[in-house]
Formats: structure tokens, C-alpha cells, sequence
């Protein structure tokens, strides 16, 4: 299993994924990225009062939503206004948002190539679309690390089963988007264990 290199704490909280009138009970993968001073959450869910207690007395600078399903959200506005930051989200995601939040807007949107600074880490959104359509990666090549939300697991792509998801979609994200990176890359994932982009794309080619 591949470990988070550098600056980087992980929190595992545990709720309910709710979509198209099912619901799941999952474990989700909270990263804090950042330095001793300031950090921004990644993928906020469940248990804002824990992930404040992980971010202890650091700044946050952002929570970031690598996309809008229920469980990696539901605690985001929560932890963004104990801590007076804002929410960044991809803009194709803005349905699946007001699914969770009716009435309020992220505060600022997530676009592809633009760069997120996380203390002393500096973080590359990359546009992911297929487990969702707004769904990002953040690739941080300072610490050989991407963050990949649902886009890809250990052992595959991000579930496509479900309403605003496309399998053909994620599978052309992963392979122009995420492959090309270095294969030492670590896949730090949204859900369950961390991986490489070496061991993935030997996955897919399977």
C-alpha cells in the first residue's frame, strides 16, 4: 500500500452515502494537507468536530470537494464555518451540491489546471468527470502524491452505476489525466487503501 508522502494527516470517518433513493454505509478518507501552521481539508465528511480536532490549531485555508456526492460533502459546511474557510467545488457538480445544501453555493469554483496552495504544498486540480461530472484529482508532484476523491481506487475506476456517472467517462479521465503522471505517484483515494499509478495502470492494461 502506498503512504501519504510529506505533510499530509488522514482522518477515517464513517456515514451513510445516500443517492438515487439507496443508501450504503461507508468509511470516507478525509486528507489534511498542509504545514504546522496552515493546511486545507480535502473531501469533508461526516464528522466535522473530528477533522477540527485533526486540524488542531492550523489555519484552514479551504475545505476542497473532490466532487458533491452526500458523503464526501456533509460535513464540509460545518468545518468551513468553524474555521471561516471556503468551499471549493467543481461547477458540473453543482446539482449533486444542492442535493445536500439547498440554498447555498460553494464558495468558489474548482477548474482544471489552476493551482491550490496548502501550506507549503501546491496542488494542480485536474477535471476527473465520470464518477460524477464535476469530480477533481489534486496532484501535488512537490510531495509525489494525488488526491483522487472516487475518480480511482486501489484495484480500479470510481463506481459508474448510479445517476450523473459514465463509465466510458471515468475510464478516459483516468487514462489522460491520471496515468501520465509519474508511476511512483501515490493514489491517496476517497475510500479504503491507498495505491500507485503504476500499480493502476498495470490494472487497467489487464
Amino acid at each position: 500500500m502506498a503512504e501519504a508522502q510529506g505533510p499530509v494527516d488522514h482522518v477515517v470517518t464513517s456515514g451513510t452515502f445516500r443517492l438515487d433513493g439507496g443508501e450504503w454505509e461507508v468509511d470516507n478518507n478525509v486528507w489534511i494537507v498542509g504545514n504546522e501552521s496552515a493546511a486545507i481539508v480535502i473531501d469533508a465528511a461526516h464528522d466535522a468536530e473530528r477533522i477540527a480536532r485533526a486540524l488542531g490549531e492550523r489555519e484552514l485555508m479551504a475545505v476542497v470537494c473532490t466532487h458533491a456526492h452526500n458523503d464526501h460533502i456533509n460535513a464540509a459546511a460545518e468545518l468551513a464555518d468553524f474555521g471561516d474557510a471556503p468551499i471549493l467545488l467543481h461547477p458540473d457538480d453543482a446539482e449533486l451540491w444542492e442535493m445536500v445544501y439547498p440554498g447555498r453555493e460553494p464558495d468558489a469554483q474548482l477548474l482544471h489546471g489552476e493551482w491550490l496552495q496548502a501550506g507549503d504544498v501546491e496542488l494542480e486540480v485536474l477535471h476527473t468527470p465520470g464518477h460524477s461530472p464535476g469530480a477533481v484529482c489534486l496532484h501535488a508532484p512537490g510531495i509525489g502524491t494525488v488526491f483522487t476523491g472516487d475518480t480511482l481506487f486501489r484495484g480500479g475506476p470510481g463506481a459508474t452505476g448510479r445517476s450523473f456517472s459514465d463509465y466510458p467517462t471515468i475510464v478516459d479521465s483516468i487514462r489522460t489525466r491520471l496515468l501520465p503522471l509519474a508511476p511512483e505517484t501515490a493514489v491517496l483515494t476517497g475510500h479504503g487503501d491507498s495505491t500507485t499509478i503504476g500499480a493502476e495502470a498495470a490494472n487497467l492494461q489487464e
